[in-house]
């Protein structure tokens, strides 16, 4: 059975269903060529955003890596005092 083809909507590059990224967005599935591609599409779309609300997500978003940080950082210490 023939896999589907898709077109990266940033390069127009073809390639087969299950190779390159694919982001689902405000309700769309999009399927880019690579993730050079899925960066650049973004970074253009963050432009269009309300800017009170791309500061909301900003802060939101660094809440969360910051806290997966400290949460990799007490593992590591309950490990290494694990081992003394």
């Amino acid at each position: 059975m023939p896999t589907k083809r898709i077109k990266c909507i940033v390069c127009n590059r073809t390639f087969f269903e299950g190779q390159g990224v694919k982001l689902v967005l405000g309700g769309k599935e999009l399927y880019f060529h690579s993730k050079s591609c899925a960066l650049k599409f973004v970074k253009s779309m963050v432009l269009y955003l309300d800017q009170k609300d791309l500061e909301k997500a900003v802060t939101s978003t660094l809440k969360e890596f910051e806290q997966r940080l400290q949460e990799l950082e007490e593992r590591s210490k309950k490990r290494i005092e694990a081992i003394h």
